[in-house]
């Protein structure tokens, strides 16, 4: 890790519509985030940070990507707390007709690069690149634990760091389209941070332990 690393530069923080904001994703034009503990996804307008859509989720919702139709997101189900992969409708909501288990059952947080889905695995330190049906077609060494990723302008963007010691994450970005691509450190990021989503200006996370989500730019 570089020591000469700026900060992410805050442009907003807001308070998050419900407890232990977990799941973040970007989707037509709104903001969709899920509360870990009370197990709720929401819409909210970005703007004015108000409410539109509020549905109970068919378990922990841990991460949410948009796949341009409809979101996608990480569930965790039963008392193990087995991972599948759900469709959610904006209006309709969450359907199980496209549902499948993540690799081994565990896997946390999504990108998507316009085809594909790309599932993390906390503890393997590693981003996994789907098909369709969840079958495993590549597989990326980031080599730290994850906390959220997103595509901006062509390039996975990682959150990347430990969340032993008090929590230390910073962003990473690398080309897909490589090889082997080559994942540099770009910016530190100040807070304990779940999730990472681009509007097309600005990145979003949330700050999980405090209740909040935060806009933020690059250095």
């Amino acid at each position: 890790m570089s020591t000469d690393l700026k900060s992410i530069v805050e442009q907003r923080r807001l308070p998050s519509p419900g407890v232990t904001p977990q799941a973040l994703a970007w989707h037509g034009g709104a903001l969709w985030i899920g509360s870990r503990d009370l197990r709720r996804v929401y819409g909210v307008n970005a703007e004015n940070w108000s409410i539109f859509e509020e549905r109970e989720a068919p378990g922990i919702p841990w991460a949410a990507v948009s796949t341009g139709d409809a979101l996608r997101f990480t569930i965790g189900e039963g008392a193990e707390d087995d991972r599948y992969i759900w469709s959610y409708t904006p209006g309709a909501g969450f359907s199980d007709a496209q549902r499948f288990a993540c690799p081994d059952f565990t896997g946390s947080y999504l990108s998507h690069d316009g085809e594909h889905l790309y599932l993390s695995q906390w503890y393997k330190h590693r981003i996994l690149k789907l098909s369709a049906k969840g079958e495993v077609l590549r597989e990326i060494q980031v080599g730290a634990e994850i906390c959220g990723h997103t595509f901006a302008d062509g390039w996975l963007h990682v959150l990347r760091g430990t969340e032993q010691d008090g929590e230390h994450w910073r962003i990473a970005r690398l080309d897909p389209r490589e090889a082997t691509p080559d994942v540099r450190d770009v910016a530190t990021v100040p807070f304990a941070s779940r999730s990472l989503a681009y509007d097309g200006k600005r990145f979003w996370s949330n700050y999980r332990s405090n209740g909040e989500t935060i806009a933020f730019t690059m250095p």
